[in-house]
C-alpha cells in the first residue's frame, strides 16, 4: 500500500476517534448532567462542611483521581482556597504493602476506612464499573458513613447494586473504555467547574 493512502486512511481513521467522542458527548449531555448536579451537590456539602474527598480508580481511572485531587487542591481554572482531596492510587509504600499483605482488592478500601469520616466523599471511578478494589472501597466508604459519587460505564456493572439511593452514579452510556474515560474526565471538569461557581460565584465565569 502506497504511503499516501495509508497517511489518508490514518488521518480518516483518527477524525473518527473525534467524531466518536463528540458524538457520544452530545449524546450524554441531557443524560449525565442531572447526576453531575446532583454530585456537585454532595461535593459542595461535602467542603463546606470542612468535608474531605477520597478518590480511587485504577489505571486510566488512576490517572483520573490524581487529575482530580490535583484540580480540588490546587485550582481548577480560578484561583479559591484549597479543596481537600486525596487521590488513594499515589502513595506507593501503602499500596504495595497492602497489596503484599492482604491483597490488591483492599488496597483502597483499607484507606478508606483509615481516613474517611462522615461527611466525606468517596469519588469511586471505573469504566467497568466491576472493579473489585473499588466496589470494596464503596463498602469501606458505607461504613464510615460517606456519600458517594460512582463514575462507570458500560451499564454500571456490580457499582448499580453496590450504590444506594443516597449516592449518585454517573453512567457513561457506551462501552468502549477509551470513550467512556474521555466523558469521565469531562465530568471531572464539570465537577470542578460547578464547584467553583457555587463558591466563588459566576463573576469570572469562563463560559
Amino acid at each position: 500500500m502506497q504511503p499516501g493512502i495509508i497517511g489518508r486512511m490514518l488521518e480518516q481513521r483518527i477524525q473518527q476517534h473525534f467524531i466518536d467522542s463528540a458524538d457520544l458527548k452530545y449524546q450524554a449531555a441531557p443524560l449525565l448532567s442531572k447526576p453531575i448536579a446532583d454530585a456537585v451537590q454532595a461535593l459542595l456539602t461535602c467542603v463546606t462542611s470542612g468535608g474531605k474527598v477520597l478518590i480511587c480508580g485504577n489505571g486510566g481511572s488512576a490517572a483520573d483521581a490524581q487529575h482530580f485531587a490535583a484540580e480540588f487542591v490546587g485550582r481548577f481554572e480560578r484561583e479559591r482556597p484549597e479543596l481537600a482531596a486525596i487521590a488513594l492510587t499515589t502513595d506507593s509504600s501503602i499500596l504495595t504493602a497492602v497489596a503484599n499483605d492482604y491483597g490488591f482488592s483492599v488496597i483502597f478500601s483499607r484507606q478508606v476506612r483509615a481516613l474517611g469520616q462522615a461527611g466525606d466523599v468517596l469519588l469511586a471511578i471505573t469504566t467497568s464499573g466491576n472493579s473489585e478494589n473499588v466496589l470494596k472501597a464503596i463498602e469501606a466508604a458505607h461504613e464510615r458513613e460517606m456519600v458517594i459519587i460512582g463514575l462507570s460505564g458500560r451499564g454500571g456493572g456490580k457499582m448499580t447494586r453496590a450504590l444506594r439511593d443516597t449516592d449518585v452514579h454517573i453512567c457513561v452510556p457506551h462501552d468502549r473504555t477509551a470513550r467512556v474515560q474521555e466523558v469521565h474526565l469531562l465530568t471531572l471538569h464539570c465537577l470542578c467547574d460547578a464547584v467553583d461557581d457555587l463558591l466563588l460565584g459566576d463573576t469570572e465565569s469562563t463560559l
